[in-house]
């Protein structure tokens, strides 16, 4: 059975503002360790350290970009987002999906390094715990076994590379 941790904002907040965490983990700090499933010249795609449900990966521009959309030429936001969908179809097949939430998160005062969340919805959930309610700091985030994340990281980057 799986477990959740109780979200703890101080310990986040100060992570979250003491490095730009995708750039760290692109240079390979080892305070920053991630599952990386894909890396290619456009982006890299890694599961989230604070998962919110099982295959929560995120997928980001391996250049240091801060805004969604105004960072990008439409060519290279077009090339970001056929990651996101690659990865996000990848994990479709993988894993049974009720629904695929897609996201942007961040802020100009923390996780700076734009990024979008992939959370595969599972079948059965109820509706009052679907959608933003998935996200809900009160909730915490799932406690998973770091072999089970490594291999979907590595399947997913299989899958990606199909």
């Amino acid at each position: 059975m799986t477990t959740r941790v109780p979200w703890d904002p101080d310990d986040y907040l100060s992570l979250a503002r003491r490095a730009c965490f995708i750039c760290e983990l692109l240079t390979g700090n080892p305070d920053y360790p991630h599952h990386v499933a894909h890396r290619d010249e456009v982006a890299v795609v890694f599961a989230s350290r604070f998962p919110s449900v099982f295959g929560h990966f995120l997928v980001a521009p391996v250049d240091h970009r801060e805004h969604a959309v105004g960072d990008f030429t439409p060519d290279e936001y077009v090339a970001l987002q056929r990651v996101v969908h690659r990865a996000g179809t990848a994990l479709s097949e993988l894993l049974p999906v009720e629904r695929l939430y897609v996201l942007s998160l961040g802020s100009q005062q923390a996780n700076r390094h734009v990024h979008w969340h992939l959370a595969p919805l599972p079948p059965g959930v109820p509706y009052e715990d679907q959608q933003i309610a998935v996200f809900e700091p009160s909730r915490g985030h799932l406690d998973l076994p770091d072999d089970e994340v490594a291999d979907l990281a590595r399947r997913l980057g299989e899958r990606m590379a199909d």
